[in-house]
């Protein structure tokens, strides 16, 4: 089957639109990309869109219009990707606006925007959207939902192989070996903290809105991180617990940053952004020692994808943190890095239309596993 993926993470840059096929054995895919694009958001959608998760009071009219034009740039990245219209279904993720992760007196919830009926209709083919929520009502962190779709897609090796993305947040995928007396072990998973979220928003502030990103991670090179800062930062609460766990912009976000450029007053731009980036590098290292630590897996290689994968300052970084550990790119193993979360939701949209159970409940902690998403078709075509 010609699938559609589509992905807008935590940047809030844009929409990336894979077009794949898949066939064979679900958990054992053969798959092809076929076709990747990006289309990004125009600058007003997405300071609303960042805005919109960090709290700025909105009309309802604003809501309804911020939905209504997620929903149009979610459409025009799958027709800029697929333009012949050979896709039968389509994975839509939505944009998240908030996450709130469950604790011991609350259950947990998460916000994608997206109309789902209405993409349906303008793409004439029908989608499965709202991946997380079976999950959450469940009790699990309905994030992350990618590990066993890595697992599926990218393979197993002789060891442990890790999967890195690099979006607004980080998250790790632990794939266990295809031999030997952890070939059985279950996938694991889980978002370790900040990985763009932290950087563009600095970025934005030191260039006074004229820059989005730091491109190659070139400001955060000229500059020297502050160590005792990061081990410092490090101790909080959230790198020391245990998985499951998820987060977002609603803890690594604009409060978040100010409060961290607050610790590093007194330094030079350039320092407080290596900073910054040599502290998504340190956190992803010391959640892979304590991983050692507490279930004796040590990765034998990390897969890194997601934007961040083009900051150079920030792989340089992993690559001094996470020694001993094989770094390499998702597109040596023939998935373009942009392109590897909007492959999970095609290959998830795949399963949901074949019964196949999509989350793992050792990463995200729900009770059990269970199909995700719902499915709207367009009118006139039964599901």
């Amino acid at each position: 089957m010609r699938v559609l993926g589509l992905m807008s993470g935590t940047s809030a840059d844009g929409v990336d639109a894979v077009l794949a096929e898949f066939k064979g054995h679900p958990h054992k895919p053969k798959w092809e990309l076929i076709n990747h694009a990006f289309v990004a958001y125009s600058g007003d959608l997405q300071t609303a869109i960042v805005q919109a998760g960090q709290g700025k009071t909105f009309s309802s009219s604003d809501w309804l219009e911020l939905a209504e034009a997620i929903t149009e740039y979610q459409a025009q990245a799958a027709q800029t990707c697929d333009p012949m219209g050979v896709a039968e279904l389509i994975g839509c993720h939505g944009q998240t606006l908030w996450h709130r992760p469950p604790n011991a007196s609350q259950r947990g919830s998460s916000w994608q925007v997206l109309q789902g009926p209405l993409l349906a209709e303008l793409l004439h083919r029908p989608v499965v959207h709202d991946f997380r929520a079976v999950d959450l009502a469940l009790n699990g962190h309905g994030a992350p939902l990618v590990p066993m779709a890595d697992a599926a897609i990218l393979g197993r090796i002789r060891g442990w192989r890790a999967v890195l993305n690099l979006g607004g947040i980080a998250n790790l995928t632990l794939i266990p070996p295809f031999c030997g007396p952890e070939q059985n072990s279950a996938v694991m998973g889980w978002d370790t903290g900040p990985a763009n979220s932290l950087i563009d928003l600095a970025i934005r502030r030191f260039s006074q809105g004229q820059l989005t990103f730091d491109e190659d991670g070139a400001m955060a090179s000229q500059g020297q991180p502050h160590e005792r800062t990061i081990q410092t930062w490090l101790e909080e609460d959230y790198f020391r617990i245990s998985p499951p766990k998820s987060t977002g912009r609603e803890l690594f976000g604009l409060i978040d940053t100010n409060r961290r450029l607050k610790d590093l007053k007194g330094l030079k731009p350039t320092d407080q952004l290596a900073t910054l980036t040599a502290f998504t590098a340190a956190v992803i290292a010391q959640d892979l020692n304590l991983l050692f630590e507490r279930d004796r897996i040590r990765p034998v290689e990390l897969v890194s994808a997601g934007g961040g994968s083009r900051n150079l300052t920030l792989m340089r970084e992993l690559r001094s943190r996470c020694r001993g550990i094989r770094l390499r790119l998702s597109h040596e193993l023939g998935l373009p890095s942009e392109a590897r979360e909007a492959m999970a939701f095609a290959l998830l949209a795949w399963w949901h239309t074949k019964g196949i159970k999509g989350n793992a409940p050792e990463v995200t902690g729900a009770k059990h596993a269970a199909v995700l998403g719902v499915l709207a078709a367009p009118s006139g075509r039964i599901a």
